[in-house]
């Protein structure tokens, strides 16, 4: 039997892997964005002007996945809530779509210096 503390983690890490395999198969841009992370991983040791570098290019690749998931849930639960077109429930969904171009914009900004300080143009 495991200690109550480890069968919590346990269990909240089976949650967590669950969803995640969920989101995987259900949206198409998370694949995307699993695929960027795989390729990001090699290209950012290459990119990256040092070490701290490496670290934030990888977050902001894991942050555009985790905002990502965030949106999905909430587009999930909207779609739970109201199965039928509702205009608030379509703004809701933007603003959830506006939250992940945001942070794709941050990502952008993050490898794009990251790129101009190891070409030496910054």
């Amino acid at each position: 039997m495991m200690p109550p503390r480890l069968a919590r983690l346990h269990g909240a890490t089976l949650n967590t892997f669950r969803g995640l395999a969920h989101a995987l198969r259900s949206e198409a841009a998370l694949r995307e964005e699993c695929a960027l992370l795989a390729v990001a991983l090699p290209v950012g040791l290459v990119v990256a002007p040092s070490v701290a570098w490496y670290v934030a290019l990888i977050a902001a690749v894991l942050l555009i996945m985790a905002v990502e998931l965030l949106n999905t849930g909430i587009e999930k639960l909207a779609d739970h809530v109201t199965p039928e077109w509702n205009r608030d429930i379509g703004i809701v969904k933007d603003i959830g779509s506006a939250a992940v171009f945001c942070v794709l914009l941050l990502a952008g900004l993050v490898w794009g210096v990251a790129l101009a300080l190891r070409l030496g143009l910054l």
